[in-house]
């Protein structure tokens, strides 16, 4: 736990997330919930939650972007204030002592060539930094220009990355009923509704009871052009938000 790494980020002191996860032994996932309900509270009381928390992102082993925030010191003696027994003290101790290390060694003189290499870092993390704003662009790009051609697939696709984003597939079911409450207000209908009408339509037609409890929200959606093309608008908007990356998915594999 003393191996602590701690980030000079052009003399501010940070730590990232996942340390803390791994450190003190909790799931990073959960982490992060509990960090964007700390930020919730200092927007909330006009704190600035960048003294805190600061928001970034990492590639998982699969090259996709994964959200995650740097600590400041103050950002964990907050998380460190919510912990309690060995688990909580050791993170203190351990945090507490690395940032004094830190911030000793920040006061010594450097030599010329520490600071050559200092600056040598910065331009390899600024490098780094632009090429995944470049694979955010493109994936934005390639999210915006998709078309209607085999929509349901490809919103299909788009929403159980959402959810695993979320850690876990289990959460796709949340994740439509999200999109579908954002189309409902963009659309301005309510899906229940059309749904039982056409349920009823189809019972008038003498279909059978199997093929009446198949249909969908999205057999709905379907009905319509407009809505097909705002249900489509919605999901790219939630792609963009969650950070889904499609750079590499091919989406006529699954047309």
């Amino acid at each position: 736990m003393n191996q602590l790494k701690i980030i000079n980020q052009n003399g501010q002191l940070l730590v990232d997330s996942r340390e803390v996860a791994e450190m003190t032994q909790v799931r990073h996932a959960d982490l992060l919930e509990k960090i964007k309900s700390f930020i919730k509270y200092l927007t909330n009381g006009d704190f600035r939650s960048s003294d805190f928390f600061i928001e970034t992102t990492y590639q998982d082993n699969k090259g996709e972007l994964r959200p995650c925030y740097y600590l400041t010191r103050k950002g964990c003696d907050m998380v460190a204030n919510k912990m309690t027994g060995e688990k909580g003290v050791l993170f203190t101790a351990t945090y507490v002592t690395r940032f004094e290390q830190m911030e000793n060694e920040l006061k010594v003189p450097k030599t010329q060539l520490e600071i050559l290499q200092g600056t040598i870092n910065q331009l390899v993390e600024q490098d780094k930094r632009m090429s995944q704003l470049e694979g955010q662009v493109n994936n934005i790009s390639n999210i915006v220009s998709l078309n209607n051609v085999g929509w349901r697939e490809k919103v299909s696709v788009i929403l159980k990355k959402i959810a695993k984003g979320w850690s876990g597939i289990e959460f796709y079911r949340s994740v439509i009923n999200l999109s579908y409450e954002r189309f409902e207000k963009r659309a301005g209908c309510k899906l229940d509704i059309r749904l039982n009408n056409r349920k009823e339509r189809a019972l008038a037609q003498g279909m059978s009871k199997s093929f009446i409890q198949k249909i969908n929200k999205l057999d709905v959606i379907a009905e319509e052009k407009r809505l097909v093309e705002i249900y489509i608008q919605v999901v790219k908007e939630m792609a963009i938000e969650f950070r889904v990356n499609i750079n590499d998915f091919k989406f006529e594999d699954v047309i």
